[in-house]
Formats: C-alpha cells, structure tokens, sequence
C-alpha cells in the first residue's frame, strides 16, 4: 500500500509539471532555448504547438513540432521598424487602414519575413519588404 502511494504521488507531480496536452518533448525543446521564461501560454495550432510568452518585455511566440523542432519564432516589433516599403504598400493597397503593429518572423532555416498587422488581417513581407500573402488575424 505504501507503494502505491509513493507511486501515485510521482505520477501527480509529473502531470503538474507538464502543460495539459502538450507534449514533454516540446516544453523541453522549448525550456532548452528559452530557459528563463517561465510564464507561457501554449496553443495548439494545425498538429503543431505555439507558445507565446514575453522576453525581455517583448511580445514572442514559438511554433513548435511535436517532435520539438522550432519551425519559427515572431517577436514583435514597433511599427517604426517596418521598412518603408511595407508602409507604403499597406498605404496604396489599404488607404483606410492603419497597421496596428508588426512582428519579425525567423523560420526554421533563418529565413527573415516581417508581419504587419492591420484591422482583421496579417499581412506577410519577405525580408525586402515585398509583399507575399494576406491572411486573416
């Protein structure tokens, strides 16, 4: 009996240290790169999980595999650092718009894309500024 209960004890901290339904392999994965982050809320998004947290007082958010691979991390940024290109295009193509905010994007393979956020929508920059999709927030 004294087993048993030792047993299930371990198995209570085990479940408390883990995030509901996310995988310990991820929040390992996750920890390992950003050790000193401790609040995170995690999402699960098309088989993937998406942790969003602050670092340093800026906005991030982790696509995570279930494997534990990061696919990509977004940090927002001011609105001030978009280039002048995306400016101008979400001026022309949206005149009674105004972006709201903006995030640097960094893919698996280091690959630079910038985010700005407008009323409903994202729109989505390659790293020189030219326009790539539109999709809703």
């Amino acid at each position: 009996m004294k087993k048993l209960f030792i047993v299930s004890i371990l198995f209570s901290a085990l479940a408390l240290g883990q995030k509901k339904g996310i995988p310990a392999v991820v929040q390992n994965a996750f920890s390992k790169s950003f050790p000193t982050v401790t609040k995170v809320k995690w999402e699960k998004e098309d088989g993937n999980f998406e942790a969003g947290f602050k670092e340093n007082g800026i906005e991030k958010s982790v696509l995570l595999s279930s494997k534990g691979e990061i696919l990509e991390t977004e940090s927002s940024i001011m609105v001030t650092e978009l280039s002048k290109k995306i400016t101008d295009y979400v001026a022309k193509n949206y005149p009674n718009k105004k972006i709201k905010g903006g995030a640097k994007i960094i893919d698996a393979k280091n690959k630079v894309s910038y985010e700005a956020e407008i009323k409903d929508l994202d729109l989505l920059f390659d790293e020189k500024g030219d326009f790539i999709k539109v999709s809703k927030d």
